[in-house]
């Protein structure tokens, strides 16, 4: 029979198709991502410094399934810390990060996770352990998630003891009901010659997006009820109660402003302009314009003095400078160099860039104020004119969109800036080596703080150019644009 591991239960947890798909049809998985393999990495790197807590503890080798479980047997009768064991009982297989002895014949759990808190999914990763454990012949005293801790700011090495949090959740595991009859229904799951269908509710409980999502999701016609604005549990209500596209949504169902705008549209076939609205946005533009964007790496383990984890920390910067009302564009930009901190670099940068005068232009203000008052509250010289300079200037070209005061029944209800570029212009991100803003920050990341090769690391930061000045140019593009709809273009 297919074992059970604590991978798969995880899954399962979330998904029954998409356990079955692991199990039966692994051809059809996608390979890991970038992304994906991003995350992995960090959780070894994680894992790695969790150790150092614990420094008499001995590592079990992950390679050899069976010499991997019979280390485990013989360690253990020696009452030692034990980093990743692994059991296997009645075709459940189980693997740790850490086991510690306590007192003469009891044992506590401490996985390590690489997130901020703790997590449903963490708790039942625990519980999964622990029914394992006990199954096998372990007492397990108490159970711990060690997380990262969010409020740790990093000052020289970095020191796991205070990196970490260790949370009990004991109690919480323990109340954990049903995983026998869980168990058993995963194992119906994986040996069924049929493939379950994806439903509804799982949309909820997917952590990460997968095969089994994705084809549920493309399997419904445009101006479906999933494409609803900030739907949520309302698109999974309606698709329960049969309604498929947003234009069948019945009027006695209670919506908010924008999604009456959205199903007007979807019935209608038209776009929805506010000409009186979007005339004040454009109307209150100051010149010069400054359209601005950044790009921030975000690590787990901070990677510079005064950070924390997850911190974002910018490294790039694009900016698009129209001096008057329909003059040409000047370009310029900043991309770090080298391993230190680029936040002071970035802002003196900003400083001799960004004049005294005109608004700044944004699209979803909230991240580019939060970077400024970041890197200002780490150097002090550059507060003074982030806030009494450069955020009172910034204006956020999200709100007419985010207000829906235009929406296009193409942007599928959304308002972000890869969905309204399209119905705004012809200027694409296609065909670019970096097209969205994870993948440029990881590829800053790699290239810079790797091992990668001269010639890698100029065709990286190339394409880095080019899809940062792509963001600030599409602010222009979208700008303009709006002003020949007033004009009646």
């Amino acid at each position: 029979m297919t074992l059970l591991t604590k991978s798969k239960y995880l899954i399962g947890m979330q998904c029954a198709k998409w356990l079955w798909m692991e199990i039966n049809d692994k051809g059809k998985i996608p390979k890991p991502d970038r992304n994906a393999e991003s995350k992995f990495e960090t959780g070894n790197l994680i894992g790695e410094l969790a150790k150092k807590l614990f420094p008499k503890g001995i590592d079990i080798p992950t390679f050899g399934f069976k010499e991997s479980l019979n280390q485990t047997q013989e360690l253990i009768k020696e009452r030692k810390v034990l980093f990743e064991p692994s059991f296997l009982i009645d075709d459940l297989y189980s693997r740790g990060d850490l086991l510690v002895p306590v007192g003469e014949n009891e044992w506590d759990i401490i996985e390590v996770k690489s997130g901020t808190k703790v997590k449903d999914l963490n708790v039942h990763d625990v519980s999964f352990q622990k029914y394992v454990y006990e199954k096998a012949g372990l007492k397990i005293r108490k159970c711990f998630l060690m997380h990262l801790n969010s409020e740790y700011v990093k000052m020289g090495n970095i020191e796991p003891n205070e990196l970490f949090i260790q949370a009990e959740i004991t109690q919480e595991v323990n109340s954990v009901d049903g995983i026998e009859n869980r168990i058993k229904e995963m194992f119906e799951i994986i040996s069924s010659k049929e493939c379950p269908n994806f439903h509804v509710d799982d949309l909820k409980t997917i952590e990460y997006d997968n095969i089994a999502k994705d084809e549920f999701l493309k399997s419904f016609p445009n101006e479906n009820v999933f494409q609803l604005y900030r739907g949520g549990i309302k698109s999974r209500n309606l698709y329960k109660e049969g309604i498929i596209k947003i234009k069948d949504i019945p009027e006695s169902q209670k919506l908010t402003d924008n999604q009456k705008i959205q199903r007007e549209c979807a019935i209608t076939g038209k776009i929805n302009i506010n000409k009186d609205k979007l005339k004040t946005f454009i109307d209150g533009l100051n010149y010069p314009l400054y359209y601005l964007d950044f790009e921030t790496i975000l690590p787990a383990v901070p990677r510079f003095d005064k950070t924390k984890p997850y911190q974002q920390v910018p490294f790039q910067y694009s900016l698009h400078i129209v001096e008057e009302q329909g003059a040409e564009p000047k370009h310029i930009s900043f991309l770090a160099e080298g391993m230190d901190n680029p936040i002071p670099k970035f802002l003196q940068s900003l400083k001799e860039n960004l004049g005294d005068k005109g608004d700044i232009i944004v699209y979803n203000e909230s991240f580019e104020r939060k970077r400024l008052q970041e890197g200002a509250g780490l150097f002090p010289e550059f507060e003074e004119i982030v806030e009494k300079n450069w955020l009172p200037r910034i204006k956020d070209l999200l709100i007419p969109f985010r207000k829906f005061d235009y929406y296009d029944p193409k942007q599928k209800g959304s308002a972000s800036i890869k969905k309204v570029l399209p119905v705004m212009s012809d200027l694409s991100y296609d065909g670019l080596l970096i097209s969205e803003g994870m993948g440029a920050s990881l590829e800053y990341e790699r290239v810079t703080f790797g091992d990668a090769s001269d010639e890698e690391k100029k065709k990286v930061r190339e394409a880095l150019e080019k899809y940062c000045e792509l963001d600030t140019l599409a602010e222009i593009k979208i700008i303009d644009r709006l002003g020949e709809i007033l004009n009646g273009k």
